[in-house]
């Protein structure tokens, strides 16, 4: 099979010829149709110490089956979250990542709505919004972001903000149902909100607690970073919950399904709609990349194998 990697940390991306994994104890084998690239992959190529498998969301159908898996079976199609080699013809994928997928949707859709919507819905969720609130989302064009924005409409929210890094996605945001556009450098964020879903963190943190109305709740769910002035929390009693979905799929998988369905259903009605920037062929994920690291894509960007 086909695998993408790299040698050293920074070093160019590559494609080698190898022989397709065995799936272990709890695991599945997937034949891989999409690839959703993730952010935190991404950065890892430049700042890991030591080069890392190249995970991330995929999709596609179960070819074999580890001992003890008893929710899938092969000819299934899934997707979920890969750990290991993502970027690869094959993909070893484990039971409590993994999610079906319905007939009408194809691969694309699937690695598009689900774990970065599943994200975005947990984020959501953790902020504890009230209807009639304003909710505020960084990265706001992004796999998760974009989700995000539409989940807070969805969820009642009377004002929807989406923060960005480049003018030229304003028009995006607005098209999914944020009511404001913001700027990461603007001096004045509007007026203040009741939760922030942050994806970005670094200094950007500061500014956003600052954005926080009394009382309001940031979710912090980035790979950036950052850091928080207990002070700046005091004034106002403003919170930052941490989130992570890898705990909620394996510590409650009731609750990982739940929202699972949720994503499906709102789908299936057309209340929900994932973007994809583009598609880009396994040779060509060095561009792929390279889309993610410069924040010009709008919407998923997925790899087709």
């Amino acid at each position: 099979m086909r695998r993408v990697r790299y040698e050293s940390p920074g070093g160019p991306l590559f494609l080698e010829d190898t022989p397709a994994p065995e799936p272990g104890p709890g695991e599945l084998l997937v034949r891989t149709e999409a690839v959703g690239l993730t952010l935190p992959v991404v950065r890892k190529v430049t700042e890991a110490a030591e080069p890392v498998p190249l995970g991330g969301e995929i999709a596609g159908e179960v070819v074999a089956l580890g001992d003890g898996v008893t929710r899938f079976e092969a000819g299934q199609r899934v997707t979920g979250l890969c750990f290991g080699h993502g970027y690869a013809d094959f993909a070893i994928l484990h039971e409590a990542m993994a999610s079906p997928v319905p007939e009408a949707a194809s691969a694309v859709e699937a690695v598009a709505l689900v774990r970065s919507g599943l994200v975005a819905l947990g984020a959501l969720e953790a902020a504890r919004p009230e209807r009639g609130e304003a909710v505020l989302v960084t990265a706001a064009a992004s796999g998760v972001g974009h989700l995000a924005v539409q989940l807070a409409r969805l969820r009642g929210a009377a004002r929807v903000v989406g923060a960005v890094s480049d003018p030229a996605k304003a028009d995006f945001v607005r098209s999914l149902g944020a009511d404001d556009v913001i700027l990461y450098t603007d001096d004045n964020w509007g007026d203040p909100v009741d939760c922030i879903l942050d994806a970005v963190g670094g200094d950007l943190l500061t500014t956003a607690i600052a954005a926080l109305a009394p009382d309001g709740r940031l979710v912090a769910y980035s790979s950036g970073g950052g850091t928080i002035q207990a002070y700046d929390l005091l004034v106002g009693a403003k919170s930052v919950i941490g989130f992570q979905m890898a705990r909620i799929a394996r510590g409650r998988p009731e609750l990982y399904e739940r929202w699972r369905l949720e994503l499906w259903r709102l789908f299936t009605e057309g209340a929900l709609r994932p973007a994809v920037h583009g598609e880009f062929a396994l040779e060509d994920a060095a561009r792929a990349h390279e889309v993610i690291e410069s924040r010009r894509n709008l919407g998923k960007v997925v790899l087709r194998p």
